[in-house]
């Protein structure tokens, strides 16, 4: 009865140490964050733009029937082969049974015109023409078999489910798009750039793009320039290309694009918003900075001049550092953050 008691009291004090250590564990503090990249200032020249697909691939059935299934969703990833929707197939089976049956009877029919011709008893017209009945129907016997195979609809790419356009029980006309197949391993951001400016800027223009929904800032790729302007704008639309290997950038998001035209560089200089920079007990200067393991350090820094809403860092941090921008007063050294 002892043993008992000792037994029960163990597994009590264990429970109670267990609750006591999770209890202790602090939940993680949510901030906004910025990774640092030179010239972002207020006094850059900037853009609002629309993120793009890198492609997009319009999937339908090539026959007409009505869709049993789209096994498929908006925003799913799926890999090329990879089965989106199946049509009701009744009609194609039955005609796949008809050609078989043909088929049968057209191998059976050679067989035993074969022993006649053989022989030497059947004329060459009559065994030409019962060959050429077998190509037919082994012609037929293959459309039917394409016939069946096509109320099964598959991802002829990888990427991302756009849209889904046609639900289980509506009916599918031929090339009627089911889904769009979406890439954005690379995305490209769409910016109207009037005239007058678009002389200083070429493919391989430095840029800088910031996505607020989901608190990113990207360095832009090749660019591509649109050679026929809005007419009713006098603009012209440009296309910056940008990785997105993490796939966050989604299309139709908002961007801020600024330009590092000659006019605009900053010479690699780094600035960032005046309410990052927070003041120590000594009178000294820090910010927040992210680690890769998700945890808050303070970080010094000795600053510049200002340009409106950013403040030069002259030293301490570097291209690249994520820092808080948005959240900072809950935070202590190694606070875990989420953003």
């Amino acid at each position: 009865m002892k043993t008992c008691f000792w037994i029960l009291l163990s597994a009590i004090v264990l429970t109670s140490c267990g609750q006591k250590k999770g209890q202790n564990e602090k939940a993680p503090v949510r901030v906004l964050t910025q990774v640092v990249a030179p010239g972002m200032t207020d006094d850059a020249l900037s853009y609002v733009g629309i993120v793009e697909e890198c492609e997009a691939t319009a999937v339908s059935f090539t026959g007409m029937g009505v869709v049993n299934r789209v096994l498929v969703n908006e925003g799913q990833t799926v890999t090329k082969g990879q089965l989106i929707a199946v049509m009701d197939d009744t009609q194609a089976r039955n005609l796949l049974s008809g050609a078989e049956a043909q088929m049968t009877q057209a191998n059976d029919a050679l067989a035993r015109y074969k022993m006649l011709h053989d022989n030497g008893s059947l004329p060459e017209v009559q065994w030409v023409e019962i060959q050429s009945k077998v190509a037919q129907a082994k012609s037929q016997l293959e459309v039917a078999r394409k016939n069946l195979a096509d109320c099964r609809l598959t991802a002829p790419t990888s990427g991302i489910i756009g849209k889904k356009l046609i639900r289980a029980g509506e009916t599918a006309l031929p090339s009627q798009a089911v889904v769009t197949i979406l890439n954005i391993s690379t995305v490209k951001v769409k910016v109207a750039v009037p005239e007058s400016e678009l002389s200083g800027i070429n493919t391989t223009t430095p840029t800088n793009i910031r996505v607020d929904a989901i608190n990113g800032i990207y360095q832009g790729g090749m660019i591509e320039k649109g050679v026929q302007a809005d007419a009713l704008t006098h603009t012209y639309d440009i296309r910056i290309n940008v990785a997105n290997n993490n796939q966050k950038l989604l299309p139709g998001m908002v961007a801020s694009v600024q330009f590092e035209t000659e006019q605009s560089q900053t010479d690699g200089q780094i600035y960032v918003p005046v309410t990052a920079v927070q003041e120590k007990t000594d009178n000294g200067l820090f910010v927040w900075t992210v680690a890769k393991d998700s945890s808050a350090h303070r970080k010094t820094v000795n600053i510049g001049q200002t340009q409106g809403n950013y403040v030069n860092i002259s030293d301490g941090l570097n291209v690249g550092d994520r820092i808080v921008i948005e959240g900072w007063q809950k935070l202590s050294e190694n606070t875990k953050v989420v953003y």
